[in-house]
This record gives C-alpha cells, sequence and structure tokens, in this order.
C-alpha cells in the first residue's frame, strides 16, 4: 500500500499519511479483511486520496500580496484538451464492443482487471487481453490519422 501511495502522493511524507488514514478509515468499520482484499484496500486508499484533494480544492490558499495575479476563469474551455480527449473517445467508440466494454471499464473508470472481469463476465486474463489489444486498436488509429505527426506538419516550402 505504501509504494502505491507514494505513486499518488509524489512524497514520502504524504504516502505514509495517506496509507494511515485509510487503514483508520477501514479498520473504523466492522469489517473482515483477508489477505486477498488487496484490491479493496487500494481501491479504499485511491478514494482517500481523491477525497483529500477534493477537499484541499475547496479549502482557501493563502498568497502573499506580490502572487496574486489575475483570477483564472475555470469556466474557460481549453479546446486543445477537449478535441484531444473527444478524439481519443471517438477512438474507443469505434472499437469493437468487447475491447471498447474492457478499456471502458479499466481506463476510464479505473476498475483493476479482476474488478473489470467480475462486472463483464470474463476471466482476468481476457479483460488484459482485450484491454491491450484494444490500446493497441487505438494507438494504430492514431498512427494512421492525417496529421498525427505534429511536428513538421504543413506544407513544406522551398527558398528559391
Amino acid at each position: 500500500m505504501y509504494r502505491a501511495a507514494w505513486a499518488l502522493c509524489g512524497s514520502r511524507e504524504d504516502a505514509e499519511d495517506l496509507v494511515q488514514e485509510t487503514l483508520t478509515r477501514v479498520l473504523a468499520r466492522p469489517r473482515m479483511i483477508r489477505g486477498e482484499d488487496r484490491g479493496y484496500l487500494l481501491q479504499a486508499m485511491r478514494n482517500t486520496f481523491a477525497t483529500g484533494l477534493r477537499g484541499a480544492a475547496r479549502r482557501p490558499r493563502t498568497a502573499a500580496l506580490d502572487d496574486v495575479g489575475e483570477p483564472a476563469d475555470r469556466r474557460a474551455p481549453a479546446p486543445d484538451r477537449a478535441a484531444e480527449v473527444n478524439e481519443v473517445l471517438e477512438a474507443v467508440a469505434q472499437l469493437p464492443e468487447d475491447f471498447r466494454l474492457a478499456v471502458v471499464a479499466v481506463d476510464i473508470l479505473g476498475l483493476s482487471y479482476a474488478e473489470a472481469g467480475r462486472s463483464l463476465d470474463a476471466r482476468e486474463a481476457t479483460i488484459a487481453t482485450r484491454v491491450y489489444r484494444g490500446r493497441q486498436r487505438i494507438a494504430e488509429q492514431f498512427a494512421q490519422a492525417p496529421g498525427a505527426s505534429r511536428e513538421g506538419s504543413g506544407p513544406k516550402r522551398s527558398l528559391t
């Protein structure tokens, strides 16, 4: 759990706090936890981390007067980011149903392969294969798309 927490938080101290907070929340309610419930504990830790991020976003931040600048409009769209997300979602939507369901379950919903397997009534290895092949098809689609290489795109002109 500690290594996963460190990957989420990025610092050793925050990872220790996250693991402690997660275990405190899990053990506060009576339940049976066995060694094979590692997925449950990791999901609980991920949820605790997300709750902490949401709480931190709601708290006011203190800043020196020199650091205060023009407030950013949160509703302002980021067109380049939105376009990329839409392209990826369109590519996922074009996958065959088995691959699409596996990719959505694992990559978009964040389920583990085992959880996705239980949800989709398939073996964990089958889900892993479908996710891999779905990702391959999406990557191939972007590799074949015109203008896939953004470097050097556009017409080439000679200087003479």
